[in-house]
């Protein structure tokens, strides 16, 4: 117990870990909140806006819980390197597309980069933690990581506003291309720490099976796994509705610009950068479901905000408002969620487990943008906002009931950390 209250927070690997991770996500934080107003600009109408989100979520369907499986299999850094080469050729046909169909094949190859390096990031910081800090690692951790969304929105809005999209898309794909050299590196060095201790990792069937077994016993316990995919599950639909739209709704209900719409997308980086460490403390001190229902709330509130801003110029500073309460609620919930996956599962579990939550899809959600884009032609443009913010307002009940980690389970896991950690 001495040794790890005498280790730093942040060791030396996870800060050149989360340095890579912050130039891979700069890249696609310069395009993504400007992406519906990309296919808009290749001739695409809200509706096939949100055919296209809804066909974008396929591949990943398919590969989220695979991605976590090769994550524990082969390691974290090693499926982060084979993950990121696929991000980096994603960005070959997000360039040159002259039509918006061609960006569902950017979609698709990006989408396997992410379903390899999302559960391996959250795994990563798990691992190099112990239980009784985690929240507090994750907080900090987040923080680091948010200068992507402060800096990336609204360097992705100006280089678009002065220069078109393709020239902002090259240079995104410049700074990814600086994280996939870093990763690579940080993967050899791992392998050859590996190989000197004798260590041997490949993927096999047989642990794809005996893995996936383990997290569906966990699934139907009926126990915090199960309410948490519920409630997750509940949130993602809402999320599918409304999320991918929110870019159209700014310009055309706000009247603002790229770069206004970079600029308030990096509000919410800046109160998300804020929030998380108190966030993560507040986790560690009063608990995750305090942290995560109240995050629900908060973020609830921010989309009533945006929603029911008034039309008309001297108006747009509530887009700032409304986006900053959404960043101190994502801040608040984002670590003690992820601490809270990370106790509910096994160790050799956390990749499949974090894959089957982060990436925000499965077969419910699927048809949500969809959806989401005729609920806005039929009934106006804040009926799928007006939907999410219930949703996420009523989520708060079962985390409030539910979000609760036994203590024989969470005393279990201290033991193995320390192990880990004085290893």
């Amino acid at each position: 117990m001495e040794t790890i209250k005498k280790q730093p927070l942040l060791s030396g690997i996870l800060i050149l870990f989360l340095t890579a991770m912050i130039f891979a996500n700069v890249g696609g934080n310069m395009y993504d909140g400007l992406l519906p107003l990309y296919l808009k600009e290749l001739k695409a109408d809200i509706t096939q806006i949100g055919l296209f989100f809804t066909l974008a979520q396929i591949v990943p369907l398919f590969l989220q819980i695979l991605g976590g499986w090769v994550s524990d299999s082969l390691g974290r850094l090693r499926a982060i390197a084979i993950g990121s080469v696929f991000g980096l050729l994603g960005f070959v046909p997000l360039v040159l597309a002259d039509t918006w169909q061609w960006l569902l094949l950017a979609t698709a190859v990006g989408a396997v980069a992410r379903s390899l390096v999302g559960p391996s990031f959250d795994a990563f910081i798990a691992e190099h933690s112990s239980e009784q800090n985690r929240g507090k690692v994750y907080g900090i951790s987040q923080a680091i990581f948010m200068i992507v969304t402060v800096v990336g929105p609204p360097l992705g809005g100006w280089l678009t506003g002065a220069y078109g999209f393709k020239l902002m898309l090259f240079v995104a794909g410049v700074f990814y291309a600086v994280a996939v050299m870093m990763r690579l590196s940080m993967a050899r060095e791992a392998a050859k720490g590996e190989k000197e201790k004798g260590e041997k990792k490949s993927l096999s069937f047989e642990s794809l099976k005996t893995n996936l077994g383990s997290m569906i016993a966990l699934i139907f316990s009926g126990g915090l796994i199960t309410w948490m995919l519920i409630t997750d599950g509940l949130r993602d639909v809402s999320f599918q509705f409304s999320g991918n739209l929110f870019p159209v709704y700014m310009q055309e209900a706000g009247g603002l610009t790229y770069q206004q719409i970079g600029w308030v997308t990096s509000m919410f980086g800046i109160f998300m950068m804020l929030s998380t460490i108190p966030g993560g403390w507040l986790s560690d001190k009063a608990g995750e479901r305090v942290c995560i229902a109240l995050g629900m709330a908060l973020l609830s509130s921010a989309l009533f905000i945006l929603i029911l801003i008034p039309h008309g110029v001297e108006y747009q500073w509530l887009f700032f408002v409304g986006w900053a309460v959404a960043g101190l609620g994502a801040g608040i919930s984002g670590p003690a969620y992820q601490s809270l996956i990370s106790k509910a599962v096994p160790q050799k579990l956390r990749g499949l487990a974090f894959g089957l939550f982060s990436t925000s899809l499965g077969v419910v959600s699927l048809p949500a943008p969809w959806i989401g884009a005729q609920l806005w032609a039929r009934y106006g443009m804040t009926a799928p906002f007006k939907i999410t913010a219930v949703v996420l307002l009523l989520s708060v009940i079962p985390i409030w009931l539910k979000f609760k980690l036994p203590k024989t389970e969470s005393e279990k896991p201290v033991e193995d950390n320390i192990v880990i950690a004085a290893g």
